[in-house]
């Protein structure tokens, strides 16, 4: 007789075990028709579960981020369903969820066709209209790695023998289909209505470039056909916004093949540099950061002692010289140790906080490289507190702070908070990583904000908080993290004098707000569809003359508002200025200044600004308190 409560707090009590479509049922026939899993004792599982003990149990339905998901994991296999009827010499071998989607990788003997995509798209919608249950099998691994090899599944057979022998494999069957999965999945294909195909790309097996070459089909499915139409519509805003074509447009940057995943910065590009940087380093100096420089290869000893050797080596880049292996750095903790070493530290020295616009290199694969979204040599807004442990709720709490303004400054305004806790891949004890994911909880609510938790996506040497900023279309973005270390500092010898003169290690906080200066870049440019605000804006304004009678008084102006500071061009072409004032509002610049012989005459300027509005003729005077106002609050006319 297992007890069920439920979310509300209520219990239902059964006679004999009961699965989850029983319960739904019990509560009512509209819970009965949309339930889409369950979730018991914090487990997802299928509606086909039975109940025999008692049990806390919420049913999942399509208003659940969890029933999103697995209407997207089970839209994947709806996918590989239909690809191997329409052609069945495909093989079939791995479809995770993505954000906003799914994938499956194919082997097949020709390239998908946009007419196949067509086809297959068609078929998938053929077979959630049949209604065809989804169900749980158990499989010994032995057994299912034959079933497959006899299927000529050859990928499938593969990822089943990796198993260890003596564990069961889970299968999930949906017609004549069957494929691996742990699950769950809809308990039928008619759960499935809205998706679409996306696109078609190349994958390699097992994500290693010396392995096959498969075919990655791409997918997106929704709840409500509301919900893929906006996103499909996003889609539309995100390609008009793309940062590389904004990039060439505006003149900012290019990357080419001879140094893939590293970025030439054009000068209008490297003056948007330049302002987040320097901004960044005003955050610096005005919180109590001091900022350092640490070599860009260390000995490869250093990054065993760090652990980053055993965790992280296949995405470092190497080298030697006179029998000695170096590594160029993935990331600037172990360097700030060093300095830290660099001297005997006390206590009151404590918290001791360090900054670094740290220049980085990840062997990032090619596949995975996309403008300055994905890069594998990059600038992060870096820093390491070294602090006590009572010291840690107070420096995640003012961090907190500090992230919210300085991303408030950028435009942004929402802003969600995870918690990513321990992955299997780690250093340190379960009892320092207890610690550490409750130094986080506490610095969290003390600044009374809302999370969600990450279970398995911490850092290998500890967890960390992430701050996630939506853009002006609803994409978010990971860019600041703050992350509790107890065991980096210990393994680099990193030591101070207690009171008691014990010494003792410190806690190591890392810390970015930006993370990539390259990716938040890339943001900025898509966020603002390229017209970034005055105090970013490559150029801030231009100024025009109407005929060659004025050029000189424009020149004069570009100078003075140079002289004051500011990013001016000169447009000093006999041009009409109808022609001139249309080219310059393609560009998007936050103001035009426009220059007669009435102006010329009496000292004085016509500004417009980037949306069309004629502000009339003001003083150069008055039009530069103007500009210094907008620059110090950090608005625009974006």
């Amino acid at each position: 007789m297992p007890d069920i409560k439920l979310p509300d707090g209520s219990i239902r009590s059964f006679e004999q075990p009961v699965t989850i479509a029983e319960v739904a049922a019990s509560i009512g026939a509209g819970l009965a028709r949309a339930a889409l899993a369950g979730k018991v004792n914090g487990m997802l599982v299928d509606t086909s579960f039975r109940i025999e003990e008692n049990a806390d149990l919420a049913i999942i339905t399509d208003k659940d981020a969890e029933g999103l998901e697995l209407i997207r994991h089970s839209t994947a296999h709806l996918l590989a369903y239909a690809v191997k009827e329409l052609f069945p010499e495909a093989q079939v071998t791995i479809g995770p969820v993505v954000e906003n989607g799914f994938y499956y990788d194919f082997a097949y003997k020709r390239p998908f066709t946009p007419e196949d995509l067509t086809a297959i798209e068609k078929r998938m919608a053929e077979l959630a209209k049949k209604d065809i249950p989804v169900t749980r099998e158990v499989w010994s691994r032995d057994d299912a790695v034959q079933f497959f090899l006899g299927k000529g599944e050859k990928y499938k057979a593969e990822l089943i023998a990796a198993i260890p022998a003596d564990q069961q494999v889970s299968l999930y069957r949906e017609g004549d289909f069957i494929d691996l999965c742990r699950g769950p999945h809809v308990p039928t294909t008619a759960k499935l209505k809205i998706f679409k195909l996306m696109k078609v790309a190349g994958a390699y097996w097992r994500g290693d470039h010396r392995n096959e070459q498969l075919q990655r089909i791409y997918g997106t499915a929704w709840a409500k056909k509301e919900d893929l139409d906006a996103y499909l519509h996003m889609l539309e805003e995100a390609e008009k916004r793309d940062h590389r074509r904004l990039g060439k447009q505006y003149d900012l940057f290019h990357m080419q093949d001879e140094a893939p995943g590293l970025v030439f910065w054009h000068p209008k590009g490297w003056a948007i540099w330049q302002e987040v940087e320097q901004y960044m380093r005003a955050v610096y100096r005005n919180n109590g950061y001091q900022e350092v420089r640490c070599p860009q290869i260390l000995d490869k000893t250093l990054w065993e002692k760090s652990g980053h050797w055993e965790h992280y080596k296949d995405n470092m880049f190497t080298t030697s010289s006179e029998n000695r292996d170096y590594a160029v750095k993935p990331m600037n903790c172990p360097g700030h140790v060093q300095v830290f070493n660099a001297g005997l530290r006390s206590y009151r020295e404590l918290p001791l906080r360090y900054g670094e616009f740290g220049s980085c290199h990840r062997n990032e694969p090619t596949g995975a490289l996309h403008g300055l979204m994905r890069v594998r040599g990059f600038v992060q807004d870096d820093g390491h507190v070294f602090c006590t442990e009572d010291q840690i709720e107070s420096e995640v709490t003012a961090f907190n702070a500090l992230v919210k303004q300085v991303y408030a400054d950028f435009g942004f305004n929402d802003v969600a908070v995870k918690l990513a806790l321990r992955p299997d891949s780690r250093v340190g004890s379960d009892e320092v990583w207890d610690k550490a994911e409750d130094a986080l909880r506490l610095g969290l609510r003390a600044s009374g904000l809302e999370w969600t938790e990450l279970p398995g996506e911490g850092a290998f040497y500890g967890p960390k908080i992430e701050f996630h900023i939506k853009d002006a279309i609803g994409r978010t973005w990971q860019c600041g993290t703050i992350q509790v270390d107890f065991s980096m500092p210990g393994r680099l010898g990193a030591e101070y004098v207690a009171p008691d003169d014990t010494r003792k290690v410190p806690v190591m906080l890392h810390r970015a707000i930006l993370g990539s200066l390259e990716r938040f870049i890339g943001i900025l440019i898509e966020n603002f569809s390229g017209a970034l605000p005055l105090w970013l804006a490559p150029v801030q304004a231009v100024v025009l003359n109407i005929s060659e009678k004025q050029a000189d008084y424009a020149a004069e102006l570009a100078q003075k508002l140079h002289q004051a500071g500011f990013r001016v061009d000169a447009d000093l072409r006999n041009e009409k200025i109808t022609y001139k004032i249309r080219e310059h509002s393609l560009n998007r610049l936050p103001y035009q200044l426009v220059v007669g012989d009435k102006e010329k005459a009496e000292g004085l300027v016509a500004v417009r600004t980037r949306g069309g509005q004629d502000l009339g003729q003001m003083s150069v005077d008055d039009l530069i308190k103007r500009l210094q106002g907008e620059v110090a609050a950090r608005s625009g006319t974006a």
